[in-house]
């Protein structure tokens, strides 16, 4: 547990050294917007209103090795993309150890439906929707890029019936494949190098043939088809604990079935680094170009 707790304390001196290197335009925040209850439990996230806005909206999901909080949300963050008008949703998701990444993924779903569905409340566009995250938070950014899709058109909870799809997707260091970590046939799900994420994997950990199974159902490679939307992916090669080979093979298989994609490498920068403030007004550019029109873009 001191391990992963201070994986989530990196995750937020990361952020903080983003709050040191830049500050954010003008804004409106509301907090803890409930999008879904999980166990009696209100799911929640924060919405970042900037003084002038480009009707799109972007969702940062605030994640680090799957720990998830609202203390990790810092608005200095969003700087870049609350100055290019966009309206920023950070979603906070059912944290482990309680919840597993199979547990965790519905309420990405989730959030992601309730923002398309209250779009005209928070006037962004349901049909314009970027997805943000970076370490845990570009896997499951990544997993919502190859997942996701239309609800169930019969359910009871209108939110529910809504796509969870996005427009684009940018994934900062993300895991993409647990069954091949690093190299061919290298098993990471919840063991080896991430051994000290363990209860984010459950108990299907346990057994080889779980691993297996389970690497599977939650490595974003083995979702890749044609006609995802445009994805971003920013990655450090001397990265330890997601090795840029993870970005590199998610990368040649969405080349395999014509799906967009860029890889931006940051030669000897490891899992996070100082002034990744630039990259993320870099991000912030190519969101401009895959949601906002010519008409829009022009400044």
């Amino acid at each position: 547990m001191r391990r992963q707790g201070k994986a989530f304390a990196c995750l937020l001196l990361l952020f903080a050294s983003v709050a040191a290197a830049a500050e954010a335009p003008e804004y409106q925040r509301t907090e803890d917007v409930i999008y879904g209850r999980k166990f009696g439990t209100a799911l929640t996230l924060d919405v970042f209103r900037p003084a002038h806005v480009n009707g799109k909206g972007v969702i940062f999901i605030v994640s680090g090795g799957w720990f998830s909080g609202h203390e990790a949300i810092n608005g200095a963050m969003y700087a870049p993309m609350l100055g290019h008008g966009y309206t920023v949703f950070a979603v906070v998701h059912g944290s482990q150890p309680k919840f597993t990444i199979t547990e965790i993924v519905p309420d990405i779903h989730r959030a992601v439906r309730f923002i398309r569905h209250n779009a005209k409340k928070f006037e962004v566009d349901p049909g314009d929707l970027g997805l943000m995250g970076a370490s845990a938070g570009g896997h499951l950014t990544l997993t919502m890029a190859t997942q996701g899709g239309p609800g169930p058109a019969k359910s009871k909870d209108p939110v529910d019936a809504e796509s969870s799809a996005v427009q684009a997707a940018v994934a900062f260091f993300p895991p993409t494949d647990f069954l091949n970590y690093g190299e061919p046939g290298e098993d990471a799900v919840g063991v080896g190098v991430l051994k000290a994420f363990k209860p984010a994997f459950g108990p299907e950990a346990d057994t080889a043939e779980g691993r297996q199974k389970l690497g599977k159902q939650i490595s974003p490679i083995y979702f890749v088809h044609a006609g995802m939307p445009p994805i971003l992916i920013i990655h450090g090669d001397a990265d330890k604990l997601v090795p840029i080979q993870q970005a590199k093979s998610f990368v040649a298989k969405c080349e395999e079935v014509n799906s967009p994609v860029k890889l931006i490498v940051k030669p000897g920068l490891g899992h996070g680094w100082p002034k990744i403030d630039v990259d993320l007004q870099t991000a912030t550019d190519w969101l401009d170009a895959q949601l906002l029109s010519k008409a829009d873009s022009g400044r």
